[in-house]
């Protein structure tokens, strides 16, 4: 009797394998989920995709991310939130390196922390790049608010969007989706290059 069941597991197993080996074979040559697989990781400011983070507790959803979300995967993320600051909740704006909210409240740690997981977020996931709100205190990143509440801009970037790009991620704002596909179009191919370049390794 034991041998007939040890016979019977190692049929079933036999059979788990083979079916395992033809799924993985018909997924390589669809080609679906190793595309899939191989689409890099962009943060992207979860207001932009629809999410009701704003200050105002509404969204920035923002179509035209219809061909970059074929070659990227989107991973959204609100600094506001993760950094503890309710929605909705008062606008705020830099002013002195610092950001304060409408009432004069000083809300800098929230913002900083809310960059510190934004940057782990994007370092966990290998997010090469990221597409910001712009204006925003946190993703600003070619133009912030001049701190004053009159609606007056200027250049400078968030608190968020700063640390992202000390630490090596490209920033895009959300009228650049052409350039941040151009882009990793062109990062995709320098390491296709970059592997053709490589010598094989000599087997044995």
């Amino acid at each position: 009797m034991k041998e007939k069941r040890e016979e019977t597991e190692e049929v079933n197993q036999q059979e788990i394998c083979g079916k395992q080996d033809k799924k993985a074979q018909t997924e390589k040559t669809s080609g679906t989920p190793e595309k899939t697989a191989h689409r890099p990781c962009i943060l992207v400011s979860a207001c932009l995709l629809g999410a009701m983070c704003r200050y105002d507790g509404k969204s920035n959803g923002l179509a035209g991310l219809e061909k970059l979300k074929e070659a990227a995967l989107f991973v959204p993320f609100c600094p506001e939130i993760y950094g503890g600051l309710p929605t909705p909740r008062e606008p705020s704006e830099i002013r002195d390196g610092k950001v304060f909210s409408r009432s004069r409240r000083d809300v800098t740690t929230q913002f900083e922390k809310g960059a510190r997981e934004a940057l782990r977020m994007a370092q966990l996931l290998d997010c090469r790049a990221a597409i910001l709100k712009e204006r925003s205190p946190s993703c600003g990143s070619h133009q912030i608010y001049d701190g004053t509440f009159q609606g007056r801009r200027i250049a400078g970037q968030g608190i968020t969007a700063a640390l992202l790009e000390k630490n090596g991620i490209r920033l895009f704002n959300e009228a650049q989706a052409e350039e941040c596909l151009a882009w990793l179009e062109g990062v995709e191919t320098n390491a296709e290059r970059s592997d053709q370049g490589k010598p094989e390794l000599s087997r044995l």
